[in-house]
């Protein structure tokens, strides 16, 4: 990536998950729909069933899913309270950030 700088603190989400306020700021940043946070290649995900659950869940009951573990949040997540990224890809990350 080129003409991006950033400064940013890192935050270890496995270890201290957003709470469902910050969550919920951040997807309605991102303008992805709330089941693009859940991180569906970790094995927490796939030992809950949540293909399959999250259809039938709340905008609430997902949000209080995701802020109970961490590692059900896909990262990284780049959040400056106008903006926000979920997930990486490269051409999506220079759009937003650049």
């Amino acid at each position: 990536m080129t003409g991006v700088q950033t400064c940013a603190l890192p935050i270890y989400i496995a270890e201290t998950p957003p709470t469902k306020e910050e969550l919920k700021a951040i997807y309605e940043k991102s303008g992805l729909p709330l089941t693009k946070l859940f991180n569906t290649s970790g094995m927490k995900y796939r030992e809950l069933g949540l293909k399959d659950k999250l259809k039938g869940m709340s905008e609430d009951e997902m949000l209080s899913l995701l802020a109970s573990d961490g590692m059900l949040i896909k990262r990284p997540i780049a959040y400056d309270g106008e903006k926000a990224t979920i997930g990486f890809k490269e051409e999506n990350f220079e759009s937003v950030w650049a």
